[in-house]
């Protein structure tokens, strides 16, 4: 009886364990030169049939690939975990996956965790196309997550993105840890990591330069959490671009915490079109930040406009509230180290200023504040609110 009951559960153990599956085996070739797609997708299909947790490696070498779509609607339920000890390389010519939304995308999972890895999109001749003038694709986004549950990205690095390099949207409970961004600080649109429509994210211990925003949050952010993070050259932390659409959810519950800021053209920023949007912005924390030579440290701006289009002589409808700057210090490339320029239609409430001590040339920096209420303490250059 013994013995069949130490049986049963070597067998349970056995079912329960992972099934693991390298790509080599389904005729990928680390050379850089032959194309893996079709056995990346052979991989998939068969860890899609699976009903044992799956491990799909990615040994050493350069795996050359067009773009990947791990749809797990019509998967087998279970953890799906990626060990990439290699590099995965975009073509050369970006015209291959230029017009994807996406190089390499996640969707309808629950439980997929990316370990390690080099994503080479080979996005510089996309780059040098679009500052031509020249009429270009968009380009695609690095990796992407959507309606997915319980991400864990690790370790990961991704180097010149056509696009924006992460995406998370309409995802819950998903931690980024260890993750590099590497992008010339002239790329365009190559935001590092972008958050919309998802609950409970997690971004630690992350390098991002590149030629965007570090982080974008937007419409649909509730519980973002971002800490101990080096950002530069870019264009900061921001919230919004907010209210490009009359109907639009709102930003709640952020934290920025222990971010380092080096060269980037902002600092941590909410900003939002100057035109009507029932959108909100609420109870955001930025705390315990360094600036280094930063264009404009702390800005809130709520007349976005870009070229003036599609909003001229209008008023932002984003209702911006609580939000707090504390223990922010540096120095600022500009004159004016705080700037809360808040729409007259919905004015800023709740925001506090503690502990904010920037310099420009050696001296305090200025302020501005327009339609902005709130309370300062500790403030180098008061009488901003």
């Amino acid at each position: 009886m013994a013995s069949l009951l130490v049986l049963f559960v070597f067998f349970f153990i056995s079912s329960c364990s992972a099934q693991s599956y390298n790509v080599l085996s389904f005729g990928a070739k680390p050379d850089g030169k032959t194309d893996a797609t079709k056995a990346f997708m052979a991989v998939w299909e068969t860890a899609c049939a699976s009903s044992r947790p799956v491990t799909i490696v990615v040994p050493k070498g350069r795996f050359l690939l067009r773009s990947l779509n791990f749809d797990g609607s019509k998967c087998k339920p279970k953890p799906v975990t990626f060990r990439i000890d290699g590099s995965l390389v975009a073509p050369a010519d970006y015209r291959v996956i230029g017009n994807e939304d996406y190089w390499i995308f996640f969707q309808h999972l629950d439980g997929v965790t990316v370990y390690g890895g080099v994503l080479d999109a080979q996005g510089t001749s996309l780059w040098d196309c679009k500052k031509s003038g020249k009429n270009c694709p968009s380009g695609a986004t690095t990796i992407g997550f959507q309606s997915a549950s319980n991400v864990v990205v690790s370790g990961l690095t991704s180097l010149n993105s056509q696009m924006f390099h992460v995406v998370i949207n309409g995802c819950n409970n998903v931690k980024l840890q260890g993750v590099k961004v590497l992008a010339a600080g002239n790329s365009p649109n190559t935001d590092g990591i972008h958050v919309q429509s998802s609950s409970t994210v997690s971004i630690f211990n992350t390098k991002i330069s590149t030629g965007d925003d570090c982080v974008s949050i937007g419409p649909g952010t509730n519980g973002l959490w971002i800490e101990n993070v080096a950002c530069g050259p870019g264009h900061g932390i921001s919230i919004g671009s907010l209210g490009k659409d009359s109907v639009e959810e709102g930003v709640q519950n952020v934290t920025v915490k222990t971010v380092a800021f080096t060269g980037t053209d902002n600092g941590v920023r909410i900003k939002s079109w100057a035109r009507p949007s029932s959108g909100f912005a609420r109870n955001i924390r930025f705390q315990h930040c360094v600036m280094n030579n930063v264009g404009n440290p702390i800005l809130i701006d709520q007349n976005y406009c870009p070229r003036n289009e599609n909003c001229p002589r209008q008023v932002s409808g984003i209702k911006i509230s609580d939000v707090l700057f504390v223990d922010i210090h540096g120095t600022s490339a500009t004159e004016v180290g705080v700037k809360l320029d808040c729409s007259p239609k919905k004015p800023c409430t709740g925001i506090r200023l503690e502990d904010v001590k920037l310099t420009y040339r050696n001296k305090p920096a200025a302020s501005a504040c327009v339609h902005a209420g709130g309370i300062e303490a500790g403030f180098l250059q008061p009488n901003c609110l």
